[in-house]
């Protein structure tokens, strides 16, 4: 059909939502991708793209692989900084597709974000619950006798620390968002790659070991009360630069900062997610982007939105098209 548009704002109720394509691939959540098995990553194909060329047919940087490496040889956490869209969170993605470490641990930071949300939750609540029904009447009621361990469930930062032989990776994404104590209370964790959960060591001469849920749906087996790694973590900490960071924090990380993509990182990254075709069609918004102002702020995601959707324009609606990409390109550091 000529008209692309599904929503035509003249007020009468249509079936027109019968005419919506398949989502972009960054933004298909129905979708795997092509990992199967436990330890795919749902939002692997959407960040690297489903065709995986972004990280198996492009080169990065040499920086940005050195400071991999070095984070790798010196376990040591990864401080990726750079402006939104630069690839920040897709570089923890990346790593772990090419070393097969598995699914990526997110830890997303918000104001409200806290030392204990990232190493575990304990639901002293649900647990007084049962035991309130139990002495109600357990056998009545269904409710039996649980382990403390089905109220504990670990964090990201927890599961990434548990022992195991290979090293998983976590990202903290925009640690900036954060309270401003909450870089310095990471200090201990990630230093000595260890924390304690009190509410089992208080119980470890009854039970020395207890399971408990992690923050990728499996379970873990804690002993004694405390958690501590065999293999450090690679740990990558995002930050847009909104705020600066302790030096305590500074000297214990690899520091990295991300430049926004040149035209063969770009052009790598649309076909990643688009297709050949996309690279051909949208060589002029490509070359809009490159050309952008020094200083301008663009993500590539940006790009990729107006690639997606000019695609169903009809190429005849130029006036459309034009509009369409204006509207998604808009600098991110223009005064609104």
């Amino acid at each position: 059909m000529n008209d692309w548009r599904i929503y035509r704002g003249a007020g009468l109720p249509h079936d027109g939502i019968r005419r919506l394509p398949p989502p972009p691939p960054w933004r298909d959540f129905a979708s795997s991708g092509p990992d199967t098995g436990a330890e795919a990553d749902p939002s692997a194909a959407r960040r690297l793209g489903v065709l995986r060329r972004l990280v198996e047919n492009h080169h990065p940087r040499p920086e940005e692989v050195e400071a991999v490496n070095a984070a790798l040889y010196l376990r040591r956490p990864l401080l990726v900084t750079g402006n939104p869209g630069t690839g920040k969170s897709t570089l923890a993605h990346a790593v772990a597709h090419e070393l097969g470490l598995g699914r990526v641990l997110r830890w997303p930071i918000v104001s409200r974000s806290t030392l204990r949300d990232g190493l575990y939750h304990y639901d002293a609540i649900a647990r007084l619950q049962d035991v309130q029904l139990e002495r109600a009447g357990g056998e009545a009621t269904g409710v039996t006798r649980r382990s403390i361990g089905s109220y504990v469930r670990l964090g990201p930062l927890g599961t990434a620390l548990l022992p195991v032989a290979q090293p998983r990776v976590l990202l903290v994404d925009e640690l900036d968002k954060g309270d401003l104590d909450l870089p310095n209370d990471l200090l201990n964790a990630l230093e000595e790659g260890e924390f304690r959960l009190p509410e089992l060591e208080r119980i470890a001469d009854l039970e020395p070991e207890v399971e408990v849920l992690t923050d990728d749906g499996g379970r873990a087996v804690i002993q004694g009360g405390r958690v501590r790694c065999t293999t450090f973590p690679l740990i990558v900490l995002t930050s847009n630069g909104e705020r600066d960071f302790p030096a305590a924090l500074l000297r214990r990380c690899v520091q990295l900062e991300l430049e926004a993509p040149g035209e063969e990182q770009l052009t790598a990254m649309v076909r990643a997610h688009l297709g050949d075709d996309a690279v051909a069609d949208g060589d002029e918004l490509i070359q809009r982007f490159l050309d952008r102002e020094p200083g301008e702020v663009i993500a590539a995601d940006q790009l990729l939105n107006a690639l997606f959707l000019t695609q169903h324009a009809p190429r005849t609606e130029r006036v459309t098209r034009d509009r369409l990409a204006d509207m998604l390109m808009q600098p991110l550091d223009r005064p609104r």
